[in-house]
This record gives structure tokens, sequence and C-alpha cells, in this order.
């Protein structure tokens, strides 16, 4: 079920592009969330260490991103409102991606009680996943949780109170190789996600001492 939390408010985290001058290299894309600034250096946030399980039963952890492009989403597999929109898709950005060794989909399960691998086996083949490309991960509950909040800076949580028992993010967040958030996409538009393709594709051409 999609969060109250829109596009536009997501975008409003994001940070002004940054420069320091003609001989510094330019961002192309923007920063999404706080960043802070230490001697001449900005930092800007990052997503925190995981480790997850996927459909495959491999251990996806923040080594399987590192040095990678990666875009994450959030979903479950018996959601019947926005998440079949949303990986339908990210059909389209794997495609785009198929033969890009340094570029991944992380898609992360809100209710991994029910979403263990075999379930997500047969979710996966669902929308032809293809192995080591599109991962759909399950694992710890609040460790999912808290990685949705305070790394994604989505919502994603349990609600009783709502049609489907979960509330979580259409959103799909843009990760660089450095593990910082580059774009944020309505994962049901399909406009949005060609968008997302374009510039998926524009942050590749970044300089790597961005």
């Amino acid at each position: 079920m999609r969060s109250n939390l829109t596009l536009n408010a997501a975008i409003g985290l994001a940070a002004l592009l940054f420069s320091c001058g003609n001989k510094q290299p330019k961002a192309l894309l923007p920063f999404y969330g706080e960043k802070r600034v230490h001697g001449e250096d900005t930092i800007y946030h990052t997503i925190g260490n995981f480790s997850l399980v996927d459909q495959a039963g491999n251990s996806i952890n923040s080594n399987t991103v590192k040095n990678k492009i990666y875009v994450a989403n959030f979903f479950f597999a018996t959601c019947q409102s926005i998440c079949p929109a949303m990986n339908k898709n990210l059909i389209e950005v794997q495609k785009a991606f198929a033969e890009d060794s340094s570029f991944v989909l992380l898609s992360h399960s809100v209710n991994p009680l029910h979403d263990t691998v075999e379930v997500l086996k047969d979710y996966a083949a669902r929308y032809a996943a293809m192995p080591n490309k599109w991962h759909f991960l399950t694992g710890d509950k609040k460790q999912i949780y808290d990685l949705a909040k305070a790394d994604y800076l989505v919502n994603a949580l349990e609600d009783d109170g709502t049609p489907e028992g979960f509330l979580h993010s259409e959103l799909l967040i843009l990760i660089d190789k450095k593990g910082r958030m580059r774009g944020m996409y309505d994962g049901t538009d399909g406009a949005q996600v060609q968008k997302l393709i374009s510039e998926i594709k524009v942050l590749k051409t970044e300089a790597a001492e961005i």
C-alpha cells in the first residue's frame, strides 16, 4: 500500500548541487538527505551497512553493492495495490541494464515473516528477475524497517488498519557507487521510470571523484 510520503515531499529532502569552483567536478544529479561540511569536504547522507538474503538464498549485503549503482524499493509478495505496478516497471529498468554488471536492483520485503526465500523465489520468477541482477530481499524485519526510515528516507511499517496490513513507499531510490542517494521516482508512473533509466545513464557519466 502506498505510504503518505509523496514524491514531492521526498524531493524536498534533496540538497542543492554542490561544486567548489571550476577546478572541481560538478555533480550532474542532486544529492538527497542531510549533508554536513567537514573542512573543505562535503559529507553526504549514505546508506548504512546491511545484510539480508535474496530469493536464491544468497547473502546480499553492503559489499554486494560496493562500487555499484543500484535502485532500491520496498514491496511485499501479497500486495495487490502498488507492488505489481512497481515491479512491472522495474522489469523495464532491468532490461535497460541487463548486460551491465555494475548495476543491480534491490527490492526489500516489508513482510519478511511471510516472504521467505521460497516465496520470493516464486515471486521473482513472476517478474523474470535475472540472477545476480534483481534481488528480492528478506531477513530481519527491524533491520528492513530501519533501513527504510533511516537510510532510504521512506516509510515501511506494519499497519493493521490498512486493507493489506502494511504501508510502504512507492518510490524507487537511485543510489550511486558511493552509497549516496541521487534520485527518487514514483515507481507506479511509467514516465517517472523512464526518467529513472535516463538518470542512471547520466549518473554513470559523472566523474569518479564526485
